[in-house]
């Protein structure tokens, strides 16, 4: 495969290994987001974060994101997109694509069989995809991690 480059929405692109598992205790209460409620003091069992967030462990890859097309969609600079590419793309999900050798992150949106690429800001132009480009998706975003 050619050397992609960006169209600045992407940071940096990492596999996927699976190593050793870190377990960390679940507390057995649900927490309100309202009024304070008393604490219950239980540990339920323990929870391995890759047991939840990564479905198909040889087709998920890690990309940071970079830039602001799709802070509408909750994905800021520097968030953590977890991709998986055995998933089927398909309208409305997140994805990241290759548009002419370039990767992009960028809401699919397929009507009537043409296919776009939409900003999830209103400073940034979709993007029509024609039978002259060279496109594919490559993944499908599955998860985003961000600080608060």
């Amino acid at each position: 495969m050619k050397k992609l480059k960006t169209d600045g929405s992407i940071k940096a692109i990492f596999t996927y290994s699976e190593g050793r598992k870190i377990p960390r205790p679940v507390i057995g209460a649900i927490v309100p987001a309202g009024f304070p409620s008393p604490a219950q003091d239980y540990i339920e069992g323990t929870l391995d974060l890759s047991e939840h967030l990564i479905r198909h462990p040889s087709a998920t890859f890690f990309m940071y994101a970079d830039g602001y097309s799709m802070i509408g969609a909750g994905i800021n600079p520097g968030d953590l997109l977890i991709v998986d590419r055995a998933i089927e793309a398909q309208s409305n999900r997140i994805v990241i694509a290759i548009v002419d050798n370039e990767l992009t992150l960028k809401r699919l949106r397929i009507d009537q069989g043409q296919y776009w690429l939409i900003p999830e800001n209103e400073e940034f132009d979709p993007i029509q995809i024609t039978e002259d480009m060279d496109f594919i998706v490559w993944g499908v975003v599955t998860y985003v991690i961000h600080p608060l």
